[in-house]
């Protein structure tokens, strides 16, 4: 198969690879954070949070929350080793084999799992915000996410597809 000369692939390994490190940083990062977050009057005042009696329950929720973004570092690098490994492929000039379907499917779960840790973080954010101490996150439902997780599962589809058909092609001739 021909292969291509394109500039996008050599770029894509290579912001595919420091999002793997970025990744894992900010994976340390909130480890970190909840290392040293144990003492609540710290919170209170890095958020700048006054006393009042729903204090304890924002802590608690902030940190679940943390809980949860720890949570999405091993499934962001679900993604992004399936992505790299997809690159590979394609710079060799062989998308279209059933390895590559079998990512795409890994990731569409893993897409799915966070669009459910979304709508988890978002709750949580919705329980422990006051009108005193208003909790504003960027989570929750997305139209976008959604659409990604069902146009993955599709090109997982279409993957599987075109790997049969290469095959049958490649028995006939």
């Amino acid at each position: 198969m021909p292969r291509s000369h394109s500039a996008a692939l050599p770029i894509a390994y290579v912001v595919l690879k420091l999002l793997v490190i970025l990744n894992w940083l900010v994976g340390a990062a909130i480890l970190a954070l909840l290392a040293v977050l144990p003492n609540e009057q710290w919170i209170m005042r890095a958020f700048e949070i006054a006393p009042s009696p729903d204090t304890h329950r924002l802590v608690v929720g902030l940190r679940a929350i943390a809980v949860l973004g720890l949570v999405t570092i091993p499934i962001n690098y679900v993604i992004l080793r399936r992505l790299l490994a997809m690159v590979g492929t394609v710079r060799v000039g062989d998308p279209f084999v059933a390895a590559n379907a079998m990512r795409l499917r890994a990731i569409a779960w893993a897409l799915l799992a966070l669009q459910l840790l979304s709508l988890v973080i978002a709750a949580i954010g919705k329980s422990v915000s006051t009108p005193a101490h208003p909790v504003h996150l960027d989570a929750g439902f997305s139209v976008n996410g959604w659409l990604a997780v069902l146009l993955t599962f599709i090109l997982a589809r279409v993957f599987v597809e075109g790997a049969l058909m290469r095959d049958d092609l490649e028995g006939t001739i």
